[in-house]
């Protein structure tokens, strides 16, 4: 086996895998992963050691593509009348599963006559939701409506909340551990969003000017791509958010100039092959073996995420007064969980010796939990909502 070969069958067998997946109404993010898993390290081991060094470059500019591209949904005009609904609905969602996850962990900790600290990191965690699912279900089903612009928002800003929600926890958590109350690392935090506000618009600004020297599509596809590897790595290396630098950057494309939706229609054109591979290498990573390890403390992690994600979007909906459908049926969408958490749970790995590990494996068992249920969800949601247009 070798890398080009892997690569070949990545492609074809995740395409066939879609197609055959669709007999039992999978969403294509469920195929991709299933796939994944098959043809992973733990199965049939088809993926070379190389395809998976290389599955963080295909990873970063993913999620950069996915992140720019929500930045669409910010055209100040069509936002300003939503913008309440948002807000309200983002953070008392992402609060939810934070009071609830760590409020039933804290309980069980007590019982159980362990630290608790662990339990406000865990529940931080939980209120992030992954943005790459959630995009391409949507896409897939077309799935257009107030729910669906509202949903592409939402998830748009809710890892903004987890990151400051992150920096929080670690640092109470290092006062519950040190008896040092830490505000230095809660300034690194939200430093860390406000650095990728930054970056995200110089670019931005700098993607609009460069704009005008672009005579074809092809040169305006090198010109973003270019831009959006750019931004990843300037992130990578400045340790912000790649979500939120690109999508920013994505913001400040849209507003400066209309003609500047070509931008996202061009990546289009593109990105779906690259949307498969980074799928299929996500379920290529799960590992099933994982999920005793979780226990009870992983189960009330799934259970009070779901809850807390359900009824905290329930509650911001009716404060908004937002639709009933909005009310009803946007919650479950939130439920994707994958890359925001997993690096809160690497975070809290190097940052606390003592649980650390304790924390990453419950984030990463869970993780393979909502990767394959949460498009599922999503999918439901949409239909349940009326917003689904086709199942092809």
């Amino acid at each position: 086996m070798n890398s080009l070969l892997s690569a070949g069958l990545i492609l074809i067998l995740g395409f066939l895998g879609a197609r055959l997946l669709k007999y039992v109404r999978l969403p294509n993010v469920t195929a991709f992963l299933i796939v994944g898993i098959i043809i992973g390290p733990h199965i049939l081991n088809l993926v070379t050691p190389e395809i998976f060094t290389a599955s963080d470059f295909f990873s970063n500019l993913v999620l950069g593509i996915i992140a720019f591209s929500l930045g669409e949904n910010f055209l100040l005009d069509k936002i300003r009348h939503g913008m309440k609904h948002v807000m309200w609905i983002s953070i008392i969602a992402a609060l939810g599963a934070w009071i609830l996850v760590s409020a039933a962990l804290i309980i069980y900790f007590i019982f159980l006559k362990l630290p608790i600290y662990p339990a406000l990191v865990l529940g931080a965690a939980a209120s992030a939701t992954a943005p790459a699912a959630t995009v391409l279900v949507i896409r897939e089903y077309r799935a257009s409506g107030f729910l669906t612009e509202l949903l592409l928002k939402v998830v748009a800003i809710d890892d903004a909340w987890c990151l400051i929600f992150a920096a929080l926890a670690i640092a109470f958590a290092n006062a519950m551990r040190a008896v040092v109350f830490d505000m230095g690392i809660v300034f690194a935090g939200i430093g860390e969003i406000f650095g990728a506000l930054i970056l995200g618009a110089i670019l931005g600004c700098l993607s609009s000017f460069l704009s005008r020297l672009v005579k074809t599509a092809e040169e305006l596809l090198i010109l973003i791509v270019g831009l959006i590897l750019l931004d990843v790595g300037l992130s990578v290396a400045l340790k912000i958010s790649v979500l939120l630098s690109s999508m920013t950057m994505g913001l400040i494309v849209i507003n400066l100039a209309r003609e500047n939706y070509k931008f996202f229609e061009v990546l289009r054109s593109i990105d779906a092959p690259l949307y498969l591979i980074f799928f299929i290498l996500s379920g290529a990573h799960l590992d099933f073996g994982i999920l005793y390890k979780m226990g009870i403390a992983g189960i009330f992690y799934v259970v009070f995420r779901v809850i807390g994600k359900v009824y905290g979007a329930k509650i911001g909906a009716k404060i908004s007064n937002a639709p009933k459908s909005t009310e009803n049926w946007l919650g479950l969408a939130l439920t994707p969980q994958a890359g925001v958490a997993l690096g809160i749970g690497l975070v809290a790995k190097a940052t606390f010796p003592d649980y650390g590990n304790y924390i990453f494996t419950i984030i990463a068992a869970t993780t393979v939990v909502f990767e394959l249920v949460g498009p599922l969800l999503t999918k439901y949601s949409l239909t349940k909502a009326g917003e689904v247009v086709s199942a092809e």
